[in-house]
């Protein structure tokens, strides 16, 4: 494929004499996406002159007769080079491959994009459309899942959806929906893929959080990028299977705007009930009953609604639902919780080097539970709320990039409010203190390339986060840093160091995915977290299709937050201050990834060894101890191969070092009941996690335009026994002299899980 096109326009004679020459130019992206702000650098006999590309791509130049050398930049995008001699009108079309490396030009022979890219400093990039052979439990994109077999990120296991990263928590992660941040992050369990795949274009992941525009969190920072392109006719594509369905629809308006509507939905109640009232002779009267549904919708507007203009709107909002009875126990409990989300953005091309955009946001969390058992009722809710608002400007200075803005968020939390009715004494109302936080961020990047091969990005944010008191104010400067040095074409090293601050707190109170956590903000003594992580690597292309990438980081995490007791205590004297746990963290590691993007084997192979370490000093008597999800060892292959155009398959093989619980060192009876005691805080492992997933696609029609495809799945091939956490039971043998055996049980979420699923495009 040529990348750059020059055609040469005829023109009247009468043009002859100028002195000047129109240059017409337009860049898209290899997916045919007008890039809205490259920069174009024409260089005139060394004279420079500096251009940007306005909302549907285009520039326009007048330069003298003669010699032009073109260069054509775009983030995330290669960078091209070319040059020719200027003798008319010329109008140029050029095309950005996306950045796989850092290297300034390659030769690209398929045109198709690949599954996961690397992009600058060990970020990737995912492309979605691409990953669909890739193994998932329903047949469907899991981008979590996607990246938990990326080198860097924790398995978490069954029952879990949730990313560990680096050694890091849940709640260090900072997931952004087109720009807004998005704090329920998993349907029940990680059965179900959280996000619609369709409606995302692509997903941008950066373990490291190295650019300043982020911040806010101590990990990584996940980019979900909406369908940012008019759509031009109707089209209507989805997935239909056993236990849910999705479908996305493309309508165009008008010439210049679209919409994309996509919407979700389980019917796995529906089966449920179908199977108990088919064997309803069967079932006892104290059956437990669990009842489950989700659905979620997405939304994107976009309109070019002047030449330089272009105005979006997205919209999310999900909501899950789970009812569990059992008449054994007499226990009712339902559990609610969703989140919504919606943005707009305004993006204007102010000058031919100067873009701006503006976005404001409004995004809600929030989950309620509601339990009765016998003559006890108890509910328990809590929320957080954000509307936030964001500036940012690019431009260029000479050969820098700059992005420069400003953010300011509104944070309203509820982390907890219980209440408890019909316990025999006086009703129980309580709620943690409702919190009001803001917090105003300002930020710029800087990328330069100082040598012909040494590159470097300079980035700093600086916090005022203000909650509670009016004492209770914090100032933080954010330096970031990363540098990129290329020898040779084929090869190049990148180093980077990211300080990091979070004012907002995740509180997990369920170790098997079960949505009831809460979020609390730094306030009245409890302080801020912060984190420096230091990150060396090496990127090399070992041949045209085959790239290797070899990194190691370390992380210092301080103010680390604990709540050892799920929910708000009940008595009176109690508070978050006094309950909340304050300690440290450290992480260090080493990962690999080995990838090949083309042929009909293509897919990669990731390797992490890694150590992940907590101490407090109200934990463990004080001494260090090894964090829940430090496992040694992360191992993942995935492949897929094409056989024909009928056919294609996948595979996933997963080995990981197990989870980290407590387990008691010694028991004995105290009055005929058991005690245990415990030495070392997280001192025994699960038994190490491996599972092996295939699928099989059938392709009945597959055309850029059309899709009829048949996928049939299976979730742990081999039905390989991997527990989400043990039960201990204790027995005294009173013809052995009491003595006491201590037996473990293992709770299995998922054995085999084969799905079968259709998916369509048209």
């Amino acid at each position: 494929m040529k990348s750059v096109v020059v055609f040469l326009l005829f023109c009247f004679s009468g043009l002859f004499a100028q002195s000047k020459i129109a240059i017409l130019g337009n860049v898209k992206s290899d997916e045919n996406i007008n890039l809205t702000g490259a920069r174009i650098v024409l260089n005139e006999d060394n004279n420079a002159f500096y251009f940007a590309t306005d909302t549907l791509g285009n520039f326009s130049a007048n330069l003298k007769l003669g010699l032009i050398k073109v260069t054509v930049k775009h983030k995330g995008y290669l960078e091209k080079q070319f040059d020719f001699y200027l003798k008319k009108d010329t109008l140029i079309s050029v095309v950005l491959e996306k950045d796989i490396s850092i290297l300034d030009e390659v030769v690209v022979i398929n045109k198709k994009k690949n599954a996961v890219s690397f992009l600058s400093g060990g970020k990737l990039s995912f492309n979605l459309k691409e990953s669909i052979s890739i193994p998932s439990i329903l047949g469907t994109t899991d981008i979590i899942k996607l990246l938990q077999l990326t080198p860097g990120v924790q398995n978490s296991g069954d029952a879990n959806g949730y990313l560990y990263v680096r050694g890091g928590d849940p709640g260090h992660n900072l997931i952004e929906y087109a720009g807004t941040p998005i704090y329920g992050m998993s349907h029940l369990a990680g059965i179900f893929p959280f996000y619609n795949a369709d409606h995302i274009e692509e997903v941008e992941f950066d373990k490291s959080s190295s650019n300043a525009k982020y911040g806010g969190r101590l990990s990584s920072t996940i980019s979900l990028i909406p369908n940012k392109k008019v759509p031009k006719k109707f089209s209507v594509q989805g997935n239909a299977g056993l236990l849910a369905s999705q479908i996305t629809f493309s309508l165009p308006i008008s010439s210049q705007s679209g919409l994309y509507v996509s919407g979700r939905k389980t019917y796995i109640d529906e089966i449920g009930s179908a199977i108990l009232d088919s064997k309803k002779r069967n079932v006892p009267e104290d059956e437990t009953q669990l009842k489950y549904q989700f659905s979620d919708y997405n939304l994107t507007f976009i309109s070019k609604i002047a030449e330089k203009h272009l105005f979006t709107v997205n919209a999310f909002i999900s909501g899950d639902k789970l009812g569990i009875i059992d008449s054994e126990f007499d226990l009712n409990a339902n559990l609610k919780w969703g989140n919504m989300a919606i943005s707009s953005e305004w993006t204007y091309q102010m000058a031919e080097n100067k873009l701006l955009k503006n976005t404001i946001y409004f995004t809600q969390y929030a989950n309620e539970l509601d339990l009765s058992q016998g003559a006890v009722k108890m509910d328990i809710s809590s929320y957080i709320r954000d509307v936030g608002y964001s500036n940012s400007i690019q431009y260029w200075i000479k050969n820098i990039s700059f992005e420069s803005g400003f953010e300011y968020v509104m944070h309203d939390l509820q982390p907890q409010k219980i209440k408890v009715y019909n316990i025999g004494i006086a009703d129980i109302d309580k709620k943690a203190a409702a919190i009001k936080a803001n917090i105003v961020s300002l930020f710029t990047n800087a990328k330069s390339k100082l040598r012909h091969n040494l590159f470097a990005e300079f980035g700093l944010r600086f916090n005022y986060y203000t909650s509670g008191s009016r004492s209770n104010k914090i100032l933080n400067l954010e330096p970031r840093i990363m540098f990129n040095y290329r020898p040779e074409k084929d090869f190049s090293f990148f180093a980077s160091y990211t300080r990091q601050n979070q004012y907002l707190n995740l509180i997990t109170t369920s170790s098997v995915g079960i949505p009831s956590d809460f979020w609390f903000a730094s306030s009245d003594g409890i302080p801020s977290q912060s984190s420096n992580e230091f990150s060396i690597g090496y990127n090399q292309s070992l041949t045209k299709k085959i790239n290797a990438s070899l990194s190691s980081y370390y992380r210092k995490m301080n103010n680390l937050i604990e709540y050892p007791y799920g929910v708000t205590q009940f008595n009176e004297i109690t508070t978050f201050k006094n309950d909340m746990l304050v300690g440290e963290g450290e992480s260090y590691g080493i990962e690999w990834m080995l990838k090949r993007d083309s042929g009909k084997f293509k897919g990669w192979l990731s390797y992490t060894l890694s150590w992940s370490t907590r101490q407090f000093d109200e934990l463990n008597n004080g001494n260090l101890y090894y964090a829940k999800y430090d496992r040694r060892h992360n191992l993942s292959l995935v492949g897929t191969f094409d056989l024909n155009r009928k056919w294609s398959f996948g595979l996933t093989q997963i080995f990981s070092s197990g989870n980290r619980f407590t387990m008691p060192t010694s028991w004995y009876f105290l009055n005929n009941t058991p005690v245990k005691e415990f030495n070392e805080f997280n001192n025994a492992q699960l038994p190490n996690y491996i599972r092996t997933d295939i699928s099989v696609n059938y392709f009945f029609i597959k055309t850029p335009k059309k899709e009829s495809t048949l996928n049939f799945s299976i979730y742990n091939t081999f039905s390989l026994e991997n527990p989400i956490y043990m039960v201990i039971h204790v027995f005294s043998d009173k013809d052995r002299n009491n003595n006491l055996t201590v037996n473990t049980d293992k709770k299995i979420l998922y054995r085999i899980l084969p799905s079968l699923s259709w998916r369509f495009k048209f």
